[in-house]
């Protein structure tokens, strides 16, 4: 009977052990998780909205620093946008950023002045505005195509 509840304990040890391995994995397979709480619409020449965007605000250096590193999935309407203090040119590269981004800058002005499409994830390769931008929009791979975005288009939060 004692070598019966022993081994029953043993077996139950070893399965919550393994239950607590697999959710750590999980865990790690998800990333960071994100919560969406802003939007921004995107419109067109004629003012009219094209595509509206959930998005995370990345507004101090900290929050800029981490952006999307580490965040392994994002939904087809969501993405982050990084405000800067002031315009100036900007340059963002996709190390420890496992996702395929599209990454678009905007001006003070809130014009669209240039657009990355579907970078490459955990690239050092530096992806610069080219023109000076105070706010940088990241969203999924092909967000900009599939919603038909272009340079000189607006945004507005």
């Amino acid at each position: 009977m004692l070598n019966k509840l022993l081994v029953l304990l043993l077996s139950i040890a070893f399965l919550g052990a393994c239950g607590e391995s697999k959710k750590k994995e999980q865990t790690e397979k998800k990333g960071r998780v994100l919560e969406y709480s802003n939007t921004l619409s995107f419109l067109n020449a004629d003012g009219e909205v094209v595509s509206t965007l959930r998005f995370v605000k990345a507004d101090d250096p900290a929050e800029r620093n981490q952006g999307l590193m580490d965040v392994n999935s994002m939904p087809s309407d969501a993405g982050m946008v990084f405000y800067f203090d002031t315009e100036e040119p900007q340059s963002f590269y996709m190390m420890n950023t496992p996702l395929s981004l599209d990454i678009m800058y905007v001006n003070a002005d809130s014009v669209i002045v240039n657009i990355y499409k579907s970078t490459t994830p955990f690239s050092s390769k530096t992806l610069p505005s080219g023109e000076p931008a105070k706010y940088v929009v990241e969203t999924n791979a092909g967000y900009s195509i599939s919603n038909d975005i272009k340079e000189g288009m607006k945004v507005r939060f």
